[in-house]
């Protein structure tokens, strides 16, 4: 009996695409978490920085802001690559229009920055 490791393997690692929803939740959450930490250092005020057990709060803030902004404009951009493929005419194009699509929702998620 011969087993075809080529083909168990292909078979094993086929990409699968996630629900929807599952994209939608996420997005969700991962909105709802930047605006959290946005709000979080909007509140902090300068003058206590003076004393270093105030930094946590705005530190775990601006990290979570950068780490959940970060991963939802990736999620965004990676949600419409579909489209910029089929909208370009080579590779340089995709490219440019890729940039633009990060810069436009970067400003979407940090609008007042």
């Amino acid at each position: 009996m011969t087993i075809n490791v080529e083909a168990l393997l292909r078979e094993a690692l086929a990409p699968v695409e996630p629900p929807v929803r599952l994209a939608e939740q996420l997005e969700t959450k991962l909105a709802s978490l930047t605006e959290l930490a946005q709000e979080e250092l909007d509140g902090w005020e300068l003058g206590a920085m003076r004393d270093p057990r105030n930094w946590v709060r705005p530190v775990i803030a601006a990290g979570v802001a950068a780490t959940a902004g970060t991963a939802l404009v990736a999620l965004r951009v990676r949600g419409s690559h579909r489209s910029r493929v089929n909208k370009s005419a080579n590779l340089l194009d995709l490219a440019e229009r890729t940039l633009q699509d990060i810069a436009e929702e970067t400003r979407r998620v940090l609008p007042d920055r």
